[in-house]
């Protein structure tokens, strides 16, 4: 036996009395890198504890933890390797991979759980497809969180992989799965990158440059456990994604049409820079005349995050916050006779009480909230567009925010049929601020690049380590 302990399989053993290869399932070992993974840790490996496949084993690779994740894995049958030194997820999968003997080498993040059939799947899709030598799945619909900012960003993550080409055009290991014999082929991840980054989206590249086919499986899903902070998220899109995987595309020359590299994505960040840029100016411009206004627009958007955030971090204090945002945006529209603000301003707290007041209430009793909430959003934005100063830069910055609201239509009208309405409304600021910072990582990933920081791995474990 494979494990150390606990429920597994005797996977190099025969698994039935016909010793034929066809009718042997193919060996699946699960590797998953763990630094301090805690509860969420417990229950990836009790979702696989319930999978119905027979022919697996699981090897958790403890990357230096100080939170007894070593001790929860060998408790859930897995076989540990402890590591004496960190060295970061690809180093950690690689020490794995090494251990495994299974057929196909599934790698799961330490935060991602299966469902009891993912296993059978992928095992099936290998089985009927002999020509793929990857496989991968994405997050499912419903996230553990449910906070705002994490319902919209797993969202997304799902959204994106379900419209992704089937033949992908790189790799992902928060669940995809490889044949062993192909990983060793290509010497598995690149461990330059010592800190959690782009190690897999550059494993697929190599893949798919050395002919190996990449299958996405928009059926595969698997349900991400991770609480999202704004910070994080920033963080991790700049640092540990935008940055190095623009270093990847400069060094392969090499920029697919698929996933968050599709051409409407590339011209959204272009839309976004030109919304910002003009919006910076117009600021400078007429100051608080115009800020005023935008202030009131983006706070009626974020209200709802605003909430449910603060009451998460600071419940004692967020009334406070919020009561106080309130003043101070009605006190910038008394200053420049913006009095037709306030009244929206005032209105949308009392919806948004009204709404948390009723969250738990049946559907029925929610529905007379439903028609002055789109009344609400409607009457606040042209409140606020008829305030701005000049036509023409309100006009111009409206048919750009049009435009790039079209282009992203089918993610925001996706995100309107999973949560409602507000839901998608709140969300329009958060992907627009992820286009444009996309954007500047790009523009410094490429100076990185120009300047002789070329090793997209380096790259990305020394911006991580100096915002640690």
């Amino acid at each position: 036996m494979n494990h150390n302990s606990g429920r597994c399989y005797p996977i190099n053993q025969p698994l039935v009395c016909d010793t034929s290869v066809e009718s042997m399932p193919l060996r699946i070992s699960v590797v998953i890198p763990t630094y301090n993974g805690g509860k969420e840790l417990a229950s990836v490996l009790q979702s696989l504890s319930l999978s119905t496949y027979p022919a697996f084993e699981c090897i958790v690779v403890d990357d230096c933890s100080t939170d007894g994740s070593a001790r929860v894995a060998a408790e859930h049958g897995s076989t540990v390797l402890r590591l004496q030194k960190r060295v970061g997820p690809a180093a950690a999968r690689n020490r794995g991979a090494s251990l495994a003997a299974g057929d196909i080498l599934l790698f799961l993040d330490a935060d991602v759980c299966v469902h009891s059939d993912t296993l059978d799947r992928i095992a099936a899709t290998f089985r009927t497809n002999p020509s793929i030598a990857a496989l991968i799945g994405s997050y499912d619909d419903d996230p553990q969180a449910t906070d705002f900012l994490s319902q919209y960003r797993n969202l997304m993550h799902h959204y994106v992989h379900q419209s992704g080409l089937e033949s992908a055009s790189t790799f992902w290991s928060g669940c995809g799965a490889i044949r062993r014999s192909v990983f060793q082929s290509i010497s598995g991840f690149n461990e330059s990158y010592s800190r959690p980054a782009i190690e897999d989206i550059e494993l697929g590249y190599r893949l798919v440059q050395s002919g190996s086919r990449v299958l996405l499986d928009h059926d595969l899903t698997v349900k991400h456990l991770k609480q999202w902070t704004f910070w994080g998220l920033v963080r991790t899109d700049i640092c540990a994604r935008g940055i190095p995987w623009t270093e990847l595309i400069l060094r392969d020359r090499h920029m697919p049409n698929d996933l968050n590299l599709q051409l409407s994505q590339r011209v959204s960040v272009a839309l976004a820079f030109l919304l910002v840029t003009m919006t910076a100016a117009a600021a400078i411009w007429w100051r608080g005349y115009f800020l005023t206004p935008l202030f009131a627009l983006v706070f009626f958007m974020l209200a709802r995050f605003w909430v449910e955030a603060s009451a998460a971090s600071r419940p004692k204090t967020a009334p406070l916050w919020l009561i106080g945002a309130v003043l101070a945006i009605i006190a910038m529209a008394a200053l420049h006779n913006m009095f037709g603000l306030i009244p929206p301003l005032v209105l949308s707290q009392l919806l948004l009480f009204s709404r948390h007041r009723y969250a738990r209430a049946s559907p029925r009793n929610q529905k007379w909230l439903r028609v002055p909430a789109v009344l609400y959003v409607l009457f606040s934005a042209l409140c606020c567009l008829y305030y701005l100063p000049s036509h023409v830069v309100t006009l111009s910055g409206f048919l750009l925010a049009v435009l790039l609201g079209l282009l992203n239509s089918h993610f925001y009208l996706f995100l309107a049929a999973k949560r409602g309405l507000l839901f998608a409304v709140a969300a329009i600021p958060f992907h627009m601020l992820y286009h444009f910072y996309n954007g500047i990582s790009f523009l410094v990933g490429t100076l990185r690049y120009q300047f002789g920081a070329r090793d997209p791995g380096r790259v990305a474990s020394q911006i991580v380590r100096s915002l640690k």
